[in-house]
């Protein structure tokens, strides 16, 4: 269910000069706001927590997100390079997964690495939040990237809908609205967060058992309707 010639074309796409400076952008500001509150503010376990919770898990990973995972496959299909993946005896769900394994990977580098490297930075793991947000990003990379992979297939305006979930709906109405948090991705994830951080800095509003269940759950469906729209793209003359 993997295909390396995919996979490097999908790569090449994602990592090309300017969506890589995209991508990295928003783990390099993490990482510059992470020092100049660590020398503003020096060590501290809250300070650490509220950092990583908004900054990187409420905003910068499901950006890299969108960015990786609608960019695996939406612009091929806008410019109908698509039709050369297509044309090849490869089936069309290998495919998705292939771009999948790609996109969850740019997103866990680009977010859950950055990560790491700013909860060390802002309290050096102290009450492993760092670690607990670095597992938060990695498991939240695999559902956005899948449910992202999904819009990127489905719509020629999947990076304007990846953006409204991510910004308005996770990072607003998750704030605002206590029952809208129930169907976020960052609730989820920070439910995995707090079993692993075992104390007060990390919660969620999502009990451990649905947030895996819901996680596990985006990713499978997300990956299977994406390879069944992709099935019904249909070549110039085929049957």
């Amino acid at each position: 269910m993997y295909d390396p010639t995919v996979a490097r074309l999908t790569y090449r796409a994602l990592l090309g000069r300017r969506r890589a400076l995209i991508l990295g952008a928003l783990p390099l500001l993490l990482i510059v706001i992470s020092l100049a509150v660590r020398a503003l503010a020096g060590a501290d376990d809250q300070t650490a927590a509220d950092v990583l919770g908004g900054l990187a898990l409420a905003t910068m990973v499901p950006i890299i997100g969108v960015i990786a995972g609608t960019g695996a496959i939406g612009p091929e299909i806008d410019d109908g390079s698509v039709v050369y993946l297509l044309s090849k005896p490869i089936k069309r769900p290998t495919i998705i997964y292939t771009k999948l394994i790609v996109a969850v990977a740019v997103t866990m580098v680009f977010s859950a690495v950055p990560t790491l490297i700013a909860g060390l930075i802002l309290n050096g793991n102290g009450q492993q939040v760092a670690v607990a947000y670095t597992v938060a990003a990695l498991v939240a990379s695999i559902a956005y990237a899948a449910l992202f992979l999904l819009l990127g297939t489905v719509s020629r305006h999947a990076v304007v809908f990846g953006l409204v979930y991510a910004l308005i709906w996770e990072a607003l109405f998750g704030s605002l609205v206590p029952g809208a948090r129930t169907l976020s991705v960052q609730q989820w994830s920070l439910a995995v967060a707090e079993k692993v951080a075992g104390g007060e800095l990390v919660t969620s509003d999502v009990g451990l058992t649905t947030a895996t269940v819901a996680l596990a759950a985006v990713t499978v469906l997300a990956t299977w309707y994406a390879g069944q729209k992709l099935r019904t793209l249909t070549l110039a003359g085929e049957e």
